[in-house]
């Protein structure tokens, strides 16, 4: 199923191991030639309220943007497959039918931490649960994924195209023109980049574009972000201190795309303003997960397909204004839902893969 500018919308073609070729990723053990991760954690996310939108956008120039540049060789598989070039600038820009997206080279990167990162409680899960657990080595193929987070502008074209069913955010706070579109079901997330000709983002495509081949913790580095690079909860409170709705401690909301800086690959807010929908089903963790979320562009679970028996819930990654930033890590991991019931403010973002 091809996408724009000849890339694939299917979640990655599995390129068969070579002769004697295992396919099944390391599991990290701190060996020379096992990179292991850092630290992890988890998020969660409810309805709530305003975020200023300061900050200013960067353009992931400096320390970021030297190391997204290395990371652009050309990596190969033990059985000969590479990972296909980027396209071109001009192939990635933002058009009438577009929406700005980035790049991110394919090859190996590490999945997963294995001592998970202390003080994110995370929402709708288990007490003592790791799904962030043990780190691997993983492949994926070059992709391109959305700067940004789809907005609310960008789902309305989607709903007048009559591609998009009409479905918001439950406050007024959350539906400006260009706050992310939150309130949705994973389906209709799915829907959305179906019409862009894309698809929802892999749980390995998500993690390495926010941590890169060496498997730092967040897009900026191993440090926890701060407000000045992410949307989170501080010791102002949610969102970065913004209150509304009267003097209710719990308020904040998802600020605009791109008031934050861009981190690793030019990408915004993979980490903290709207956790994101992803393609997988849920897993607990990525050891019982076992050959489903192994091999090359692993998807989870029955191939993150509409059905999946025995799978209730759908993974959200990122994080999100309403957690701290012990929550807003490329490693964070949560499950919920896939109708979003009862409603949170996730919001998503689209992918493909880069095919020749």
């Amino acid at each position: 199923e091809e996408g724009p500018a000849g890339l694939s919308t299917s979640a990655g073609g599995v390129a068969p191991a070579g002769d004697g070729q295992d396919s099944t990723p390391e599991v990290c053990t701190g060996a020379e030639d096992a990179p292991c991760g850092e630290e992890s954690e988890e998020g969660a996310e409810e309805g709530a309220e305003e975020g200023d939108g300061s900050g200013d956008a960067g353009d992931g120039s400096g320390d970021v943007g030297a190391r997204a540049a290395a990371e652009e060789a050309t990596a190969c598989r033990e059985d000969g497959h590479c990972a296909r070039p980027c396209p071109p600038a001009e192939a990635l820009a933002a058009g009438e039918a577009q929406r700005a997206r980035a790049c991110v080279p394919g090859g190996w990167f590490v999945r997963g931490v294995d001592e998970p990162v202390a003080g994110c409680a995370q929402a709708d899960m288990p007490a003592g649960a790791t799904p962030e657990v043990p780190a691997m080595r993983v492949w994926v193929d070059t992709f391109v994924m959305d700067v940004d987070e789809v907005t609310n502008a960008a789902h309305a074209a989607c709903v007048r195209a009559g591609a998009c069913r009409e479905v918001g955010a439950l406050y007024r706070d959350f539906r400006g023109a260009e706050q992310p579109h939150t309130g949705g079901t994973w389906f209709d997330a799915r829907d959305y980049c179906a019409w862009r000709g894309m698809r929802l983002p892999t749980e390995a495509e998500f993690e390495a574009a926010a941590r890169g081949p060496q498997g730092e913790l967040t897009p900026f580095g191993d440090a926890l972000v701060t407000c000045e690079e992410a949307v989170i909860e501080d010791a102002r409170g949610r969102s970065c201190g913004v209150r509304q709705r009267g003097s209710r401690p719990e308020a904040g909301r998802v600020a605009e795309v791109g008031s934050r800086p861009a981190g690793r690959y030019g990408l915004r807010d993979l980490v903290g303003n709207a956790e994101e929908w992803v393609l997988d089903w849920w897993t607990e963790d990525w050891a019982s997960c076992g050959e489903a979320c192994a091999g090359p562009n692993p998807r989870g679970p029955c191939d993150g397909a509409e059905a999946c028996p025995g799978h209730r819930h759908r993974a959200v990654r990122g994080g999100s204004w309403y957690w701290g930033a012990a929550c807003a890590t490329g490693v964070n991991r949560r499950r919920y839902r896939p109708d979003n019931r009862p409603p949170h403010h996730f919001g998503f973002r689209c992918a493909a893969t880069v095919e020749g």
